[in-house]
């Protein structure tokens, strides 16, 4: 008697182990868990037109995160630099996170749809990248108010870049809430950006 006993005490002993080792990887993984940063602004509601045609609105970009910036496609410093940070984004990125990404044009006169489509394409950009365009003063309005990025025409006739504009990409959550500002031109801030970007997705009302 004293063997199935001995076998059976031994058999709970090992699951209680499993199942302390089992919550303890748990709360691990839960401590690792970057903190979702933290609400910063409100993007206001917004009517632009998409490289494609298509009317966008904050509302069709609701309900999971967004990484923006703004560009143009005459820009010959600042602009490539950010798009091929963008492509990369892209590239890294899995497509089941529903994540899309949104560059906004500050210079719309010449960034019409069709330009902008090309421009996308010359970056392989998919259709989860937005590339959109509109009226100048709603666009110039919206990088200032709406993202708190600064953009002007450079009065400067002898500068290399005709418009002047934030390098810095914007976390944007489902919620259409600014989450975070980033340094296009610096390798650990656009790692901040990921991590950030990852800690979000599957949280919009935290």
């Amino acid at each position: 008697m004293a063997g199935p006993a001995w076998r059976r005490g031994l058999l709970w002993g090992l699951l209680v182990v499993v199942l302390l080792a089992v919550a303890a990887a748990t709360a691990v993984q839960r401590w690792r868990r970057p903190e979702p940063p933290p609400v910063l602004g409100q993007v206001p509601a917004f009517s632009l037109t998409n490289r494609d045609g298509r009317a966008v609105g904050l509302a069709d970009l609701a309900g999971a995160p967004w990484v923006a910036d703004f560009i143009f496609t005459r820009c010959p410093a600042s602009c490539p630099v950010m798009t091929a940070r963008m492509a990369k984004l892209n590239r890294e990125l899995p497509e089941d996170l529903g994540v899309r990404m949104v560059s906004l044009t500050v210079d719309p006169d010449h960034d019409t749809p069709e330009v902008l489509r090309k421009y996308a394409a010359s970056f392989q950009a998919p259709d989860r990248w937005l590339f959109l365009t509109g009226n100048k003063e709603a666009l110039f309005r919206l990088s200032k108010e709406g993202f708190k990025l600064g953009v002007e025409v450079n009065t400067q006739t002898d500068s290399i870049e005709p418009i002047l504009h934030s390098t810095r990409f914007v976390l944007v959550d489902g919620l259409g809430r600014i989450r975070g500002y980033y340094d296009g031109f610096d390798e650990e801030s656009m790692a901040k950006l990921k991590q950030d970007l990852l800690a979000i997705t599957g949280q919009i009302t935290g």
